[in-house]
């Protein structure tokens, strides 16, 4: 088998289904009645967003995200209406996480991160959400971090990374990792995983650290910031170890 071989047969068994069969959109469909409960009149619309969006979800990481989107009309600051949602969650028992613009449930058995947001007004499609850990509202716009994403044709090695950040339980955010990962392979060719794996990591190990990641949506919106210099560093160190191993088996699995 040859490494390329190899990566592609290991993102193979860690992706999981996706599509009308896969489990996530009966969920999305459970949760649409309560969450039209709550955002009543102002609801525009509940859709996938995240790395089910963009293809990129391997097993481990959460299983949907679900775009809450709300009318521009809508009452309240973000950080009313994000502390206002946790609140029903929490009283409707579905125990909520407090994420950093997300907030975390687990449904049937899934990892799910509900997302509330505000249009803006017109036809742009750019959204305000609630930073948690910032306690401040940003300005994005999710349909050009999915397209960005999806059309990159690196699908496979952003999948691999992940696999590869799962196995070692480093905290590495998944649009940042994304976004570090079409850094990376900029000037590489397509159709060689194996390689642009490898590529990867050295990025890793030699310039991660010292690189400002922004927001393409958004340059005020620095994804970089997201983590802090000791994980970022932790992300650096794990990569130097993995360029030291011969063995693909030991590099992910």
């Amino acid at each position: 088998m040859t490494p390329d071989d190899y990566v592609l047969l290991i993102v193979s068994r860690h992706s999981p289904p996706t599509g009308l069969q896969s489990p996530v959109h009966e969920v999305r469909a459970q949760l649409q009645r309560p969450i039209k409960s709550w955002a009543k009149r102002y609801l525009l619309d509940i859709r996938f967003s995240g790395s089910y969006a963009k293809c990129t979800r391997v097993i481990g990481c959460t299983d949907a995200d679900l775009l809450i989107s709300l009318g521009p009309r809508t009452p309240g600051t973000m950080k009313q209406i994000y502390k206002n949602f946790f609140a029903y969650l929490a009283v409707k028992n579905y125990g909520p996480r407090q994420q950093n613009i997300s907030i975390g449930i687990t449904y049937s058995g899934l990892k799910i991160d509900l997302i509330p947001a505000k249009k803006h007004w017109g036809s742009t499609n750019n959204l305000s959400l609630f930073e948690v850990e910032r306690q401040r509202e940003i300005q994005t716009n999710i349909d050009t971090h999915i397209s960005l994403v999806r059309q990159s044709h690196r699908l496979d090695e952003i999948k691999a990374t992940k696999i590869w950040h799962n196995l070692r339980h480093l905290r590495f955010p998944s649009f940042y990792l994304e976004l570090t990962v079409l850094n990376a392979l900029r000037s590489s060719e397509e159709n060689q995983p194996a390689a642009n794996i490898l590529t990867v990591l050295e990025y890793l190990r030699d310039k991660f650290i010292s690189s400002r990641v922004s927001d393409p949506a958004n340059s005020n919106n620095i994804i970089s910031d997201d983590l802090m210099l000791h994980e970022r560093m932790a992300i650096s160190r794990a990569a130097t170890d993995s360029l030291k191993e011969s063995d693909w088996g030991k590099i992910i699995w």
